[in-house]
């Protein structure tokens, strides 16, 4: 095997839950294949460069191993190297998101159905 759909090795490498969401995320452009935007079915080679977007941060990794089948969490992270930069950066994000929640203030109540709705709608950037 020399290639392997970028969804499918995204999904196999566990930066997503599901094959769908890593298929959506390459159509909003949060996956970048050596800093082009990849479409789902674009293939990923070993040595590839990928800057991956999603709720854990941004990740820049490179391809050392091509799977299509998901497995265990220490097998799917044999398949890609983080670089240090990514690493740190994403410590930091981490820290600061920590800090700033001793300032955030508590909400005094439940969201109303009108509230969530507005969130979901600020989440989804419409």
């Amino acid at each position: 095997m020399t290639s392997v759909r970028i969804d499918k090795w995204l999904w196999s490498a566990r930066f997503f839950k599901t094959r769908a969401l890593a298929s959506k995320a390459c159509d909003m452009g949060r996956i970048l294949s050596n800093s082009i935007t990849a479409k789902p079915a674009r293939d990923v080679r070993i040595g590839d460069m990928l800057q991956i977007t999603n709720e854990g941060g941004i990740f820049q990794v490179e391809v050392l191993a091509l799977s299509e089948a998901r497995g265990p969490a220490a097998v799917a992270q044999t398949l890609y190297r983080e670089t240090e930069s990514s690493k740190e950066a994403r410590l930091k994000l981490a820290a600061e998101r920590k800090a700033m929640q001793e300032f955030a203030p508590l909400p005094d109540r439940r969201p109303t159905k009108r509230d969530r709705r507005k969130i979901i709608q600020f989440r989804r950037g419409d």
